[in-house]
């Protein structure tokens, strides 16, 4: 089970507008990180190892919305750091959800409930929140390095959904996971939680993060995906994910990093040549475009691309090959 149809249907037509425009290179959805700041400190992520003074900034609403319409994406993810930290979020979405973008708003939910009555936000077919879940209790508060954690995750869902949000998760996988552990996290959210849709990926060894032993290796990766995802598991799941890509992550096909479909846009700027990855920034997406040799990265060409198998390089080359091929796009329709 893909996005929902309304949602696909907009991303089917832009797909379309910018072939017959002849773009090559376009956004699908753009990661923006308006802030670098977090209440929690995860060994697996390197964001809050910037500067006091990096981490004090907070992007002005008028710089984030300008960035997304300069570049045209009808999608935005925005992350960080901890986005519930910066004081004006709940204005930035209703500005995304006020140009009919379709927003998500990335959060570790540890400071849900506390903010929720002081954020002017509403359910709408443009906004989900993103709440990340990397395990049942023990393997989530051990992700996120502090205990309770995941208690509060799962009754700030339980909110959300009574005040009738949309909610989506994202469960990123470590070379600790195994079939059984990714299996039961996502059956909790799936049957018991019952999340409207949830999205998986393995891990980048950020080079700032202070856990760089426990990142997979791709055939590690395909290996655990192929086990966990049998026995009808990825039909049952509600995945936000296209078939191709988990074809990919199981290792029935490969692809070409697409980088520039899933941009990420920071307090620096555009930053080349994806969200993982940092070897400078434009100022626009079209310098972004223009200036950064794509040819130079991906697997077989930067070390650092070895092993990754993230959604945001992988994703957008898989909807890109769904929409390129009549029998992927039926299939992708039918949720197999």
């Amino acid at each position: 089970m893909g996005m929902p149809w309304h949602q696909s249907l907009r991303i089917a037509r832009y797909l379309m507008v910018q072939k017959l425009r002849r773009r090559s290179k376009f956004p699908l959805i753009v990661e923006l990180e308006p802030l670098f700041a977090c209440n929690l400190s995860c060994p697996g992520c390197g964001k809050i190892q910037h500067p006091a003074s990096v981490l004090k900034q907070r992007m002005p609403v008028e710089q984030a919305v300008a960035a997304i319409e300069e570049c045209g994406a009808p999608m935005v993810s925005i992350a960080g750091g901890e986005p519930l930290m910066h004081p004006d979020i709940d204005t930035m979405v209703n500005e995304f959800v006020r140009r009919k973008k379709y927003v998500f708003l990335c959060t570790n939910a540890a400071l849900l409930r506390r903010k929720i009555d002081k954020l002017d936000l509403k359910p709408s077919r443009y906004f989900a929140f993103a709440i990340h879940v990397d395990g049942l209790r023990e393997r989530h508060d051990a992700a996120v390095d502090k205990e309770g954690v995941f208690d509060e995750v799962i009754e700030a869902i339980a909110e959300l959904k009574k005040r009738g949000f949309r909610v989506t998760t994202n469960t990123t996988v470590f070379n600790t996971d195994t079939p059984q552990t990714l299996t039961e996290v996502l059956d909790f959210l799936n049957d018991e939680i019952e999340v409207d849709q949830m999205m998986v990926s393995p891990a980048y060894a950020y080079e700032k993060a202070p856990d760089q032993e426990h990142f997979l290796g791709v055939q590690e990766t395909r290996e655990l995906f192929r086990k966990a995802f049998s026995g009808g598991n990825r039909k049952r799941w509600r995945l936000n994910h296209s078939p191709l890509f988990l074809d990919f992550l199981e290792g029935k096909v490969d692809f070409e990093c697409t980088a520039w479909g899933v941009p990420s846009y920071s307090l620096f700027g555009w930053q080349k040549p994806c969200y993982l990855m940092s070897d400078g920034y434009a100022r626009t997406y079209a310098e972004l475009v223009e200036t950064t040799d794509w040819d130079a990265y991906g697997r077989g060409r930067d070390p650092r691309c070895a092993n990754c198998m993230a959604h945001c390089g992988y994703e957008p080359t898989a909807v890109l090959a769904t929409l390129g091929s009549l029998k992927e796009s039926l299939r992708a329709a039918r949720g197999l």
